[in-house]
């Protein structure tokens, strides 16, 4: 049966240095989805910048909504503006910063209904 979820029924995750509100997940009767509204302030002088993870068994589609960053990967460095979309492999570390003068705004997207397996990566 079709869902409509509001962004007030998101759960916030509570990730450092972000908001991150899942509105799509297997907590949410998604069987093969998870999906993210996710808000990158930018960043204030002298604070610590996350780390990157990796996903071991999906990939991350990454929407801009808008914004300007950057999204370093095992491959190199990938700037991003509204309108843009990033495919991240499974398995490949990964961290997108803010690199404008506004909040970057992005839909994070992973083929799975439970994102569990984050894993601390080098870039």
């Amino acid at each position: 049966m079709a869902q409509v979820i509001s962004q007030a029924n998101a759960r916030d995750l509570g990730l450092p240095g972000r908001k991150s509100l899942e509105i799509i997940s297997g907590g949410m009767g998604a069987q093969a989805a998870t999906l993210r509204l996710v808000e990158i302030p930018v960043p204030k002088p002298g604070e610590s910048l996350r780390g990157p993870h990796y996903h071991t068994n999906y990939e991350e589609c990454i929407y801009v909504l808008s914004g300007q960053g950057c999204t370093e990967t095992d491959t190199g460095k990938h700037p991003l503006i509204a309108g843009d979309t990033i495919l991240i492999p499974a398995g490949e570390a990964h961290v997108t910063r803010n690199t404008g003068v506004e909040s970057l705004m992005l839909l994070c997207f992973f083929p799975t209904a439970q994102v569990t397996n984050l894993e601390k990566g080098k870039i």
